[in-house]
């Protein structure tokens, strides 16, 4: 009977790993749900080997690693593991290291170390962020990764390796395919560069993804892609930004953040989500320029500085009141 019993407790602690571990990728999308997390990451392993940069996809694996057990030797709180809140900014920094970064054995040394800083990090920031009742959301990804990336530059075993060329703005020209294929695949591209990811395949796994947890989030995820580049094509930002869908993925993360995770869903809460989205394309194309004489990508950076806007005003809009707001807020668990 004893072995029985540790048998039986092996096994749940085993499935439970695996379910947090999942949880992780889901919650880079507000999504508690290990299903959800395994069709994000194998959207992420789908378009990392589509574009034969395998190492991105194996980089999200052993970030979201990283990140999901750092919290344990410091007695982090498991609720928030349990919910895989230790692990969505690991998976978004082993996305980012292999994409921007040499593939060496001192890069991948790097993303680990980094992986788990963000779940130290994320705790830092959510404790200074309580008395504005708001979380870090990905910041800690975007903060770490940004220093990062500028002491690589520092450092040659881990150089730059598509990082742009520091340099002031400059007006950009292009002709950009309005067709609507065309128009379809930017539009699933803004989904799936949330995780620097270029493929319209790997959106497509990442709508059905959200929409096996949340059709909200699923809804709101579309729109957000949509109404983005749609504005992006009317004020006529850069056409390769465009078609590769970089105007689209902070929207996304907001439209969720906005349209359904913070408030409840309801017209009044849709409208200010609307706005939000509007919002955020324009705070995308102004960091965008802000960041080019550093020569660093914005990442998440713009759905954050909107989101905190959007919600800092505590606009009483029956917002949800099981909503703790110094704490990333997960949808469902599964």
């Amino acid at each position: 009977m004893a072995n029985q019993a540790t048998a039986s407790t092996d096994s749940n602690f085993v499935v439970k790993a695996f379910k947090n571990y999942f949880r992780g990728a889901g919650q880079v999308m507000f999504q508690c749900n290990a299903l959800t997390g395994m069709f994000f990451l194998a959207g992420i392993f789908w378009g990392a080997y589509q574009s034969h940069m395998p190492q991105v996809a194996w980089g999200a694996a052993v970030g979201l690693l990283a990140s999901s057990i750092a919290g344990y030797p410091l007695h982090g709180n498991v609720n928030d593991a349990d919910e895989g809140l230790w692990g969505f900014n690991g998976i978004l920094v082993g996305c980012a290291f292999p994409t921007f970064l040499e593939n060496t054995w001192q890069m991948w040394i790097a993303l680990i170390f980094c992986s788990a800083m963000t779940t130290w990090v994320r705790h830092g920031f959510n404790n200074v962020m309580a008395p504005w009742k708001i979380n870090s959301l990905t910041f800690p990804f975007v903060f770490l990764t940004w220093i990062f990336l500028f002491a690589a530059r520092m450092m040659p075993a881990m150089a730059p390796v598509s990082l742009s060329t520091p340099e002031l703005t400059e007006t950009f020209t292009g002709t950009l395919d309005t067709s609507f294929h065309s128009l379809v695949t930017y539009w699933l591209k803004g989904l799936s560069q949330v995780f620097l990811i270029n493929s319209w395949v790997t959106g497509l796994l990442f709508l059905i993804g959200l929409a096996v947890c949340s059709r909200w989030a699923a809804l709101w995820a579309a729109v957000g892609s949509a109404l983005s580049l749609a504005i992006a094509i009317v004020f006529e930002a850069p056409a390769s930004d465009i078609s590769a869908g970089l105007f689209g993925f902070s929207p996304v993360l907001t439209g969720i953040a906005i349209g359904c995770t913070f408030y409840t869903v309801d017209i009044r809460s849709a409208c200010w989500a609307l706005a939000a989205i509007v919002a955020t394309v324009f705070i995308q194309a102004g960091m965008d320029a802000m960041m080019m004489p550093f020569g660093l990508p914005t990442l998440t950076g713009p759905f954050c500085v909107t989101t905190w806007l959007f919600l800092l005003p505590l606009y009483q809009m029956d917002k949800k009141t099981t909503v703790d707001h110094s704490f990333w807020h997960p949808r469902k668990k599964s």
